[in-house]
C-alpha cells in the first residue's frame, strides 16, 4: 500500500504536474489517518500531521515519489443567499455561533444540506436552495494551514465543477451541540 504522510511543495516558480488525484468530500480532508483510493484505484495510507485540513488543490508527496492532487468531492450542500449584505451576515453569525462549518462566497453561505439549519436560516428570511458542489469552508482564524481566495481561483461568486442547483429542501440529520451559548 502506497502511504502518504506530507504534503508536497512545489519549488517556487515551477508548476508540477501531479500523477494521480485523491478525491475526497469535507469530511474525510478533516482526517489525519484515513485509508482511500486514488482516482487510478490505487489503495493508500494518508497518515498526515493531526490539525491539518486538506483543500482541493493541496499537493501531496506518495511513499512511491508520486505527486497526488486533493480533489473536493462534490457533496450536498445548502446555498444560502439573503437580500442584504447585513441579513447574510446575520445568517453568518448565527451559523458560527453553532459552529458549523462554512464556506463564504461573494454573497453567499455555503453549509453541509441540514433540515434543522435550514428551518432556522428560513426563519431569519434567508433563501435556500441545495446545491451539489465542493465544499471549502472557512479554516477559522487560528488554523495551521489557512487558504485565501486567492490561492483557490474556484471560491467565486458561481457554482464551479459542473454545481447542480435544486430546490431548497434536506433531510440530513442536524448537527448535535455540545455546549450551551447565553
Amino acid at each position: 500500500m502506497v502511504e502518504i504522510t506530507s504534503r508536497f511543495e512545489a519549488p517556487p516558480g515551477r508548476n508540477v504536474a501531479a500523477a494521480d488525484s485523491l478525491l475526497l468530500p469535507f469530511d474525510e480532508r478533516q482526517k489525519s489517518r484515513l485509508r482511500a483510493r486514488l482516482v487510478s484505484g490505487i489503495e493508500v495510507a494518508l497518515t498526515l500531521p493531526r490539525g491539518e485540513v486538506l483543500r482541493g488543490g493541496d499537493l501531496l508527496l506518495a511513499s512511491d515519489g508520486r505527486v497526488v492532487e486533493v480533489l473536493a468531492r462534490p457533496e450536498r450542500l445548502l446555498h444560502v443567499e439573503c437580500v442584504s449584505a447585513q441579513a447574510l451576515a446575520r445568517a453568518a453569525f448565527h451559523l458560527g455561533n453553532r459552529h458549523v462549518p462554512v464556506q463564504v462566497g461573494d454573497g453567499f453561505l455555503r453549509l453541509a444540506a441540514d433540515h434543522v439549519l435550514e428551518h432556522m436560516l428560513h426563519g431569519l428570511g434567508a433563501r435556500t436552495t441545495t446545491v451539489e458542489a465542493p465544499f471549502e469552508p472557512e479554516s477559522g482564524a487560528y488554523a495551521a494551514h489557512a487558504h485565501g481566495a486567492a490561492e483557490h481561483h474556484h471560491h467565486g461568486g458561481e457554482p464551479h465543477h459542473g454545481a447542480r442547483i435544486h430546490e431548497y429542501g434536506s433531510h440530513s440529520p442536524s448537527r448535535d451541540h455540545d455546549h450551551h451559548h447565553e
